[in-house]
């Protein structure tokens, strides 16, 4: 029986462009000389090379899901999805003007930093961090929706409310600091709503990062935050000295909170600036009321009497003179005094 000759391996060099082409691509191309299509895609190698995308696929999958997994990928979500009331908010009120450039920021250059989320179903994200950059981008969303409809986030996976809530404030301590009682508020609310066990468990972990004199002052402020949250119409705009003072006064008198409390509610003020007047008004008039009560200054009575003598009682001191005032008068002073009679 005769063998069958194969015809030898065609080389890249024998092939026309498109082959050279082909092979570079992995597309089948038709009309090929014989033996070019084994060439282009030998079924082994196409088998081997199928797999080891498929497995190289596999792997980026998955470096990419635990690079999300992390909060290391950013990615674009819409803004409906992300709800901001997932955690207890920290920070009031923005400043009008530092919130403008940053409208003014975005607008111009687009969001440069992610905000943090964490999932809190498929398509539903809680809000961690960048409430002012969320906050911007709804804003500049309502004249152009077609641009600002997304927010580029990190998706965290915090591995409790404590971490997220610690996560919450230190990024807000680092790019804008809170005032004291925002500090303090967000301690107690934490507290309250069982993320920590007490509330000062809740101001050592939220403030770890912080120095021993500001977790001393945040937990002053705590006193104030527990009397008067609520009550107070710009609480975060309450100075540190005249805060630390007033929960000072609460402190040693839990008495003052309802009073304070009671008299804010009859007159609210109509702004920042009256409100704080009355708190210093209050602390005044604790001040007053603790003060000794002035010795009044004793007035001098005087009496003259026959002889060119006169006598003068100031207060507890009796003083005598003139030019009456003899030896002999002041013995017979003395034996009055010492109750003896005349001799």
């Amino acid at each position: 029986m005769a063998r069958r000759r194969l015809p030898p391996p065609l080389a890249s060099a024998d092939l026309p462009q498109e082959v050279s082409v082909a092979v570079l691509s992995g597309e089948p191309v038709g009309g090929l000389p014989a033996g070019a299509r084994d060439f282009v895609r030998p079924p082994v190698a196409r088998v081997a090379a199928e797999s080891a995308a498929e497995a190289a696929l596999r792997d980026l999958s998955r470096e990419m899901q635990a690079l999300r997994d992390q909060g290391r990928v950013v990615v674009s979500l819409p803004l409906g999805a992300v709800r901001e009331s997932h955690l207890l908010r920290d920070r009031l009120a923005s400043d009008p003007e530092e919130f403008a450039a940053l409208v003014a920021s975005i607008r111009g250059h687009g969001q440069r930093t992610p905000i943090e989320v964490t999932e809190l179903s498929p398509g539903h994200y809680g809000l961690i961090s960048g409430w002012r950059r969320l906050h911007a981008l709804r804003d500049l969303a309502q004249s152009e929706p077609g641009r600002f409809g997304t927010v580029l986030a990190l998706v965290r996976s915090p591995e409790s409310a404590a971490d997220a809530y610690v996560a919450m404030v230190e990024e807000n301590e680092i790019r804008v600091g809170l005032s004291y009682w925002e500090r303090a508020r967000v301690a107690v609310r934490t507290a309250q709503a069982g993320v920590f066990p007490d509330e000062r468990e809740a101001l050592r972990r939220l403030f770890a990062g912080a120095s021993r004199s500001r977790r001393s002052k945040i937990g002053s402020f705590m006193t104030l935050v527990q009397a008067l949250d609520g009550v107070l119409s710009w609480p975060a705009a309450l100075p540190e000295r005249s805060g630390l003072s007033l929960a000072q006064a609460l402190a040693a008198d839990p008495a003052l909170a309802p009073r304070l409390r009671a008299s804010l509610q009859a007159t609210p003020a109509a702004s920042a600036e009256e409100e704080q007047q009355q708190l210093q008004s209050f602390l005044e008039g604790l001040s007053a009321s603790a003060a000794p009560p002035k010795a009044r200054k004793a007035e001098a009575l005087r009496e003259t009497f026959p002889g060119d003598l006169w006598l003068e009682a100031r207060g507890a001191q009796v003083v005598l003179g003139g030019a009456g005032l003899t030896s002999e008068v002041v013995a017979r002073i003395t034996r009055l005094l010492r109750g003896e009679t005349a001799g």
